[in-house]
């Protein structure tokens, strides 16, 4: 398997709440490396180009129930703070992001994940009482996620190659 690269984005609750060098340590320890790394405030311009059109359609069902535009949410949400931006590589990295991370809704991600056990309202209740689901953390979804978000976050110059104990044991020949 290829080595692959994943955004990651602590959030502004995260951050705030001085969990960026717990949420950093899940992530090198499942052999993920750092390869850029840097804290951003984001504005409306750039929260929405990371919250892409799509969103609204995959969460319509909330709109129409609720009479909430999620993807507005994540906007404002985005903005509400500083965001630590950071692009990880390794192998299936995309994929042991997302576990390490949990599921978008805290409620629903299992103890050991960093958003089960850092972060605990669920989506149910926050739809109910108007609230926004803060879940600390973002790790590109899928490939093509990852392909789009990379480049919007970070240039090459901004990204490092180098060794890491890992590199050395998977890739030896490289």
């Amino acid at each position: 398997m290829e080595k692959e690269r994943t955004l990651v984005l602590i959030k502004p609750d995260g951050v705030i709440r001085n969990l960026v060098g717990k949420i950093i340590m899940r992530f090198e320890d499942a052999g993920l490396k750092i390869i850029g790394m840097k804290m951003v405030w984001a504005d409306e311009e750039f929260a929405r180009k990371h919250y892409r059109d799509d969103l609204d359609e995959k969460y319509k069902d909330v709109e129409k129930k609720f009479g909430r535009n999620v993807r507005n949410e994540l906007v404002k949400y985005l903005k509400e703070g500083p965001v630590i931006a950071i692009v990880f590589e390794g192998v299936d990295a995309i994929n042991v992001a997302r576990k390490i991370t949990g599921s978008t809704y805290p409620n629903e991600s299992l103890p050991g994940t960093i958003r089960g056990d850092f972060s605990h309202i669920s989506k149910n209740f926050a739809n109910e009482n108007n609230l926004m689901v803060r879940n600390l953390i973002h790790a590109s979804g899928n490939e093509e996620d990852a392909k789009i978000e990379i480049p919007l976050w970070f240039s090459e110059k901004e990204m490092h190659s180098y060794k890491t104990v890992y590199d050395m044991i998977c890739f030896e020949g490289e």
